[in-house]
């Protein structure tokens, strides 16, 4: 990446040579080009919120800027994009989403995320510690920048203007009004789960900002929670567990199962740990954010439950899921099985037969399919 600091190497996490996606994007170059040309040049506490790889703290970390990220994936590339370019420990400090902030903010620079939820939670989280003077300035690609997101800033923040776009990307600037009747954080939401799903019908769901479908279930795990398979016992998985629901009826409806729910998420994994605790499930439950399986002793694990993603932030990928399907079959013992939801047209069953060596539907809709792999 090309910065007026110089050109740091950059990549991903996991590092894979074949991924033709880049760690940064022209939303980071335009906020990075602005800031050069910004004077005053930047001072005091330095916070970069979204930073999606890195690539702005590490550009900036002569600064000693604080990284804010809901993204494990995100910090683990951070720390090692870090390292790449000889930016000394310590330098800069990494802090997730559900970190308490720092007291005082004199530059806040916003990566805009995909959820519109997510960054609600984070300008409310940060409000308190901006002041009139802070320098706040927003980044993203223009199809990332709406009118709502505009809204958000100056609801809670301050007057906000947007600058001419380059190269499809935009800044937002943002003068903070230090006394504005901000709303109240409305995250964590709660809310009720209907009555036709199984196990966890009528029990309470708890959905942190940034979560997928955080204000209702999504029809996909609604079709998955209908069709689990019932009384497996032994280790269960969640794997990219969301807000735990999945894993929370696979303990209710079997309190002897040992349940892993895991995200790279952490607003996920705390949603997933409120949700279990919400509904006083009687079983052992652990939670662990980060990459899917690994850590996960191999032969370890009995049942695998997997509703993949399949985007990375803007861009569409398979990458994902099948480094879960991967994982699944290394930490899965003889015999042991992994259930997967997706929409039909993704072609799942493709990829689970070239890697165990079978695939079974278990039910399917116009638009969905659970599918079946065992573990030989």
């Amino acid at each position: 990446m090309t910065t007026p600091w110089g050109e740091p190497v950059l990549t991903r996490f996991p590092e894979d040579p074949r991924d033709r996606l880049r760690a940064w994007d022209a939303s980071d170059e335009y906020l990075l080009r602005h800031l050069a040309d910004r004077r005053p040049p930047l001072s005091g506490t330095v916070v970069v919120v979204g930073d999606r790889w890195g690539a702005l703290v590490t550009a900036l970390a002569a600064h000693r800027p604080t990284q804010i990220t809901d993204s494990w994936l995100g910090q683990e590339a951070t720390r090692a994009n870090l390292a790449r370019n000889g930016v000394e420990p310590g330098a800069v400090r990494l802090l997730t989403t559900q970190d308490a902030p720092p007291g005082r903010i004199d530059v806040l620079l916003v990566r805009v995320p995909k959820s519109l939820a997510l960054l609600e939670d984070q300008l409310l989280r940060l409000a308190p510690s901006v002041h009139a003077d802070t320098v706040v300035v927003g980044t993203g690609m223009v199809k990332e920048i709406h009118t709502s997101t505009l809204a958000l800033f100056e609801r809670i923040l301050g007057p906000t203007r947007t600058s001419l776009a380059e190269r499809k990307a935009r800044l937002i600037f943002c003068t903070p009004d230090p006394a504005p009747a901000r709303p109240a954080n409305p995250w964590p939401y709660r809310y009720t789960l209907p009555q036709d799903v199984g196990p966890v019908s009528g029990r309470t769901v708890v959905n942190h900002a940034g979560v997928f479908c955080a204000d209702r279930l999504d029809i996909g795990t609604r079709f998955f929670l209908r069709h689990l398979p019932a009384g497996r016992g032994g280790r269960v998985v969640d794997l990219g567990c969301g807000n735990g629901v999945v894993g929370t009826a696979m303990a209710l409806a079997d309190p002897n199962a040992e349940v892993l729910f895991v995200d790279e998420s952490f607003q996920a994994v705390a949603s997933a740990q409120d949700t279990y605790r919400a509904n006083d499930v009687n079983g052992q439950a652990e939670f662990r954010v980060g990459d899917g399986l690994a850590g996960v002793p191999a032969g370890s694990v009995d049942l695998v439950l997997n509703n993949p993603p399949f985007h990375s932030h803007q861009a569409t990928t398979d990458a994902t899921a099948w480094r879960m399907f991967t994982g699944a079959r290394r930490t899965l013992r003889p015999g042991g099985e992994l259930w997967v939801v997706g929409n039909r047209h993704l072609g799942y069953h493709v990829k689970l037969r070239r890697l165990f060596g079978n695939s079974e539907v278990v039910a399917s809709d116009p638009k969905f399919v659970v599918l079946r792999a065992v573990r030989r």
